[in-house]
């Protein structure tokens, strides 16, 4: 049995003596999961107890003082075989409560073999999942629930020949059981079909399908909560102004805005319909008519997550007494104006894109990260900061 490496508070393989407020969680992620980390700390500063499985040692996950315990857990490729047998042996080693999935990739293994993991999973059912991971089938759902959504059509060899002007392509979906290979080729934009043949071809090749979508001109911004009994608890609503790798990436500055009850509306329609439970952000871009189109749906831990858990505190704890069958606190909508900064990110977009000179843009990358929630940093936790700086550092 794998041996967890443990941090100041770890008792593996039974509870504390004095058990914490919120119990005990396992994360499986990548070490470099930055979402995985806000939802760390944030369950941390709840009161869990905080055990970590990934695929490499170290990592900026692992170092961080929210972590209580780490244990080797594969990646869910290969069969899933090497999966299933770390969350298991993490799981009855760390006594944990419950476990969730950092990406799409560890959410769907978990949801796909939860009835050969001996803990209660977070995430709904693989159908569920499933449908929220694949672009056609949610984007029939969101107009069920009145949401605009881009036109997304299979890459067809006919779909190709009968496409008019730019285009999107993307996977169909990112993961599927007994998947020996990685899915994850990102959403790259292409002046026409042509030029985006060669990447339908790496899509097919890697053993997926390829999806095209039609291009949507706007500003990115996201609606967050945890979706419980048919409502939306802890509604964040949030706008991103600055993104990396630009112009399509992630937030790299982002700011919480007030709440579109509209939206909301729809959205919980859409939730209710597919049956989902628990946390969801919704990715939309929103135009010059501004009209919101849902271009993702993210039923995990999520990039900006450390900016939700700073404007309204309580989402991942929430999330987690849903899980166990116990009822959540109550969670008012998150606090406008409050902002957010991945400073990597944005230092890089601002070499690039130079908005008013290459100077008075990393200026501006500074200062605004002055004020806001940083994705990795935080000065009573800077572990992970610094196994991301020695990272670096070391690579020739």
């Amino acid at each position: 049995m794998h041996q967890p490496q443990e941090g100041p508070a770890a008792r593996p393989g039974r509870k504390p003596a004095t058990p914490l407020a919120g119990g005990r969680v396992l994360i499986v992620a990548t070490g470099r999961d930055r979402g995985a980390l806000a939802a760390a700390r944030a369950f941390r500063r709840a009161g869990w107890y905080v055990g970590v499985g990934t695929p490499e040692s170290g990592g900026s996950l692992g170092a961080s003082t929210a972590c209580d315990a780490t244990f080797h857990v594969p990646r869910p490729r290969d069969g899933s075989s090497g999966f299933i047998e770390g969350v298991r042996e993490a799981a009855e080693a760390g006594a944990f409560d419950v476990v969730f999935g950092g990406g799409d990739d560890w959410m769907a293994a978990l949801a796909a073999y939860r009835s050969q993991i001996p803990v209660p999973v977070a995430h709904p059912d693989f159908d569920v999942v499933e449908t929220v991971l694949d672009k056609l089938r949610l984007a029939r759902f969101a107009g069920k629930a009145g949401l605009a959504s881009p036109h997304t059509e299979l890459a067809t060899d006919e779909a190709l020949a009968g496409w008019s002007g730019p285009l999107v392509v993307k996977c169909k979906e990112h993961w599927a059981p007994q998947q020996t290979h990685p899915l994850r080729i990102e959403a790259k934009l292409f002046p026409s079909a042509a030029a985006a043949r060669s990447q339908v071809e790496r899509i097919r090749a890697a053993g997926a399908q390829a999806i095209l979508q039609e291009p949507i001109e706007g500003t990115l911004g996201a609606l967050i909560g945890v979706f419980h009994d048919g409502r939306l608890l802890g509604r964040t609503q949030q706008v991103s102004t600055h993104l990396w790798p630009t112009p399509n990436g992630a937030s790299a500055r982002a700011r919480t805005v007030e709440v579109d009850e509209v939206l909301v509306g729809k959205v919980e329609s859409m939730l209710r319909d597919i049956g989902w439970h628990g946390l969801v952000e919704l990715q939309f871009l929103t135009g010059d008519d501004g009209v919101p189109h849902l271009i993702d749906f993210n039923g995990r831990f999520f990039g900006s997550l450390a900016l939700a858990e700073s404007a309204r505190p309580g989402l991942v704890h929430n999330w987690a007494l849903t899980a166990i069958g116990t009822d959540p606190s109550p969670l008012p909508d998150a606090t406008p104006g409050k902002r957010y900064t991945w400073l990597t990110g944005d230092l890089r977009r601002a070499r690039i894109e130079r908005r008013g000179g290459l100077l008075r843009d990393l200026a501006g990358s500074i200062l605004w990260s002055a004020r806001a929630r940083h994705s990795i940093w935080d000065p009573r936790d800077v572990g992970p900061s610094v196994s991301l700086a020695l990272r670096r550092f070391r690579r020739p």
